[in-house]
């Protein structure tokens, strides 16, 4: 029988190909297998030359069917691993038929069901969150009595912030509750932010777990959230202060022990309230760009980390701690649907001082679905000597970058030091934005930075089929 390493599940998650390929040629040989989304079936080409590809697509292919196909073609597994949210039952599920060490069935479920994960935070005392299941909006009265206002409406599972709403008053909640789509939902009570005036209300913490051990590795700190809870962005070090740093990291790992979590990597976001920090959810996998985040701040390879902990390792972990600070910027798309024609000045961010590099994550002429998910445009990277230089690095780069909707309006990142407001997402009208590029004089994309390495990381198109018009990159027509 043929033994491989390492066995990787994949879906969209916080791992590509491209990094999985390299964490192949470490592992090998190493099989992946593949989800059943449309975008893991629009990444299989990138799969072709890896040790061995199977999939859990098509009925009749569940978890199952995967380890007959695995004993079929005579293979076993060291480890497995995954790095989606959406494959941590199955991959619990496949673990646990093939003798490996990952999260239980039973831990796995708790990270992904909201209502069952408050359930279990509750009954340990970890930052008690009043909650109730809502499956009909019927029940809303049932389940608001027992929350209150304001209160938070949100997929039992699911990850994004996807059909996630702030409900402020009855009112804002009789005009969404009607149009969430069929599922089960979760109702829970708003943790209200302490004021920041520059930074998020919370943080995440990255966990390491290994041997039943669990460590707190890093803070990560978070850029203002866009309503209603689309993330921004993230830093390395938070701007917390020592003992905030030691008290977020502590909650972090009792809410992770409380979950049962023994192995692998989990990700945790906590809430920054007047009255001291909340869990918010607990995640059991790596976090969305934190692998980059720590690589560049740290030297830290976080899917080598996780897959060494997968092969039954017990790698040494410590709080990581740079001397400067290192950060990521994601322009957020707007919640109306739109068409991205043109993105202008991606040049002249690549060419500010303190900026590594900025990724378009979109195809010109791409059709933006719309929504209160958090769906990123780009990502940009950088470091600074502190945090008040890294606000002003960001806030001369984002008041160079503008994406053109719809041939008509641009549309931006706010700045960080609110010095003016965010470019609402169009309703009001055509956006004006004070230094920013305009529709003449955009800077051109040449020169930027690898937008085709962009492509190959996550899908994403490299600009085929656009052209230079006006200074800028436009969708041809």
């Amino acid at each position: 029988m043929r033994r491989v390493r390492l066995a990787v599940v994949y879906d969209t998650g916080a791992a590509s190909p491209l990094e999985l390929s390299l964490l192949a040629a470490r592992y090998a040989p190493m099989a992946v297998i593949v989800g059943d989304s449309p975008h893991a079936a629009a990444m299989m080409p990138m799969f072709a030359e890896f040790d061995h590809v199977t999939t859990l697509a098509g009925a009749g292919v569940g978890v199952g069917g995967v380890v007959a196909g695995l004993d079929g073609a005579g293979l076993s597994a060291d480890g497995i691993v995954t790095f989606s949210e959406r494959m941590l039952v199955p991959t619990a599920v496949l673990a646990e038929r093939l003798g490996l060490p990952f999260h239980t069935p039973a831990v796995a479920a708790l990270l992904t069901d909201k209502h069952r994960q408050r359930e279990a935070l509750d009954a340990a005392g970890v930052t008690p969150v009043r909650h109730r299941p809502l499956t009909d909006p019927a029940r809303w009265p049932e389940a608001l009595a027992h929350t209150g206002l304001p209160a938070v409406v949100k997929p039992r599972h699911g990850e994004g912030s996807r059909d996630t709403h702030l409900l402020r008053d009855e009112a804002q909640a009789a005009a969404i509750l009607p149009g969430l789509p069929p599922g089960a939902f979760v109702l829970e009570e708003y943790l209200e932010g302490r004021p920041e005036p520059i930074f998020g209300a919370y943080v995440s913490v990255e966990c390491v777990a290994a041997a039943g051990t669990v460590t707190a590795l890093a803070v990560t700190g978070k850029f203002r959230l866009l309503p209603p809870f689309r993330e921004t962005g993230g830093f390395w070090p938070s701007h917390l202060s020592d003992t905030e740093q030691d008290e977020v990291a502590a909650l972090a790992v009792a809410a992770v022990e409380a979950l049962g979590v023994t192995t692998g990597l989990s990700h945790v976001e906590i809430k920054l309230t007047p009255a001291g920090p909340r869990i918010i959810e607990v995640n059991g996998r790596l976090g969305g760009g934190i692998a980059e985040l720590a690589h560049r701040a740290a030297g830290l390879d976080l899917l080598d980390l996780a897959a060494r902990i997968a092969l039954g390792e017990t790698p040494p972990v410590r709080r990581a701690r740079p001397h400067r600070v290192y950060f990521q910027h994601n322009t957020v798309a707007p919640e109306e649907p739109c068409t991205v024609t043109a993105i202008h000045g991606i040049a002249a961010v690549s060419a500010t001082p303190g900026v590594h590099r900025i990724r378009p994550f979109v195809r010109l002429g791409e059709r933006l679905p719309g929504g209160v998910h958090t769906q990123e445009l780009d990502m940009l990277t950088g470091d600074a000597a502190d945090h008040a230089e890294m606000i002003r690095i960001l806030d001369t780069a984002l008041s160079r970058l503008a994406y053109e909707l719809d041939g008509s309006r641009l549309y931006s990142a706010p700045r960080l030091d609110g010095a003016r407001s965010h470019v609402a997402s169009g309703v009001d009208g055509p956006p004006a934005l004070d230094g920013a590029p305009s529709l003449d004089g955009a800077s051109r994309v040449d020169g930027a930075s690898r937008v085709d390495d962009a492509s190959r990381v996550h899908g994403m198109s490299d600009c085929d089929g656009a052209s230079g018009v006006d200074g800028a990159w436009r969708a041809s027509r």
